[in-house]
């Protein structure tokens, strides 16, 4: 999805997900998004984290 430079908090929101299911990413800030790098093995939890975000 696209952002807004002055969408504060995007990534935060996204980073408290992951922290919450144990789970750390690198994060890199792009101009209309951004990047979340996760371990191969940890793509699974990260996603059903991140989806949790829709609901």
């Amino acid at each position: 999805m696209h952002s807004s430079l002055e969408a504060v908090g995007l990534t935060a929101v996204f980073a408290e997900a992951l922290a919450q299911a144990g789970l750390s990413c690198n994060v890199v800030a792009g101009f209309h998004h951004d990047h979340l790098f996760v371990p191969h093995a940890d793509a699974p939890r990260a996603l059903a984290a991140l989806e949790q975000l829709t609901r």
